[in-house]
């Protein structure tokens, strides 16, 4: 087994931008969805992890399908707030969707 590189580059942007090497955790931190942003983020990671054919096609457009669902109702909450257990119980569903997906990827990496 190869020794994991947990190395992480930083950019600081004053001057002329320089790349430097910092020392990272090694792992991504998994933010609870709360904002559109962060669902928006996980709408990205499957369209990732769909390009590099650790997800399936359905799956992906079963996120996708999610994450439309979800960015609409935040809309929908703008306007009427008594939707917003409507709204929670989808990003519930969407985060255990998300970490479902994680999971099966991080069970086939280690095959």
């Amino acid at each position: 087994m190869t020794k994991r590189d947990d190395r992480q580059l930083e950019l600081p942007l004053q001057q002329a931008p320089k790349l430097k090497v910092i020392q990272g955790l090694g792992q991504r931190t998994i933010e609870p969805l709360a904002d559109r942003d962060a669902v928006a983020r996980v709408l990205i990671e499957a369209g990732a992890d769909l390009l590099l054919r650790r997800i399936s096609s359905v799956r992906a457009e079963a996120i996708e399908q999610a994450v439309d669902e979800v960015l609409a109702l935040f809309d929908q909450v703008d306007r009427t707030p008594a939707l917003m257990p409507v709204l929670q119980r989808k990003l519930d569903d969407l985060e255990a969707l998300a970490r479902e997906t994680r999971d099966q990827r991080s069970q086939r990496r280690r095959r």
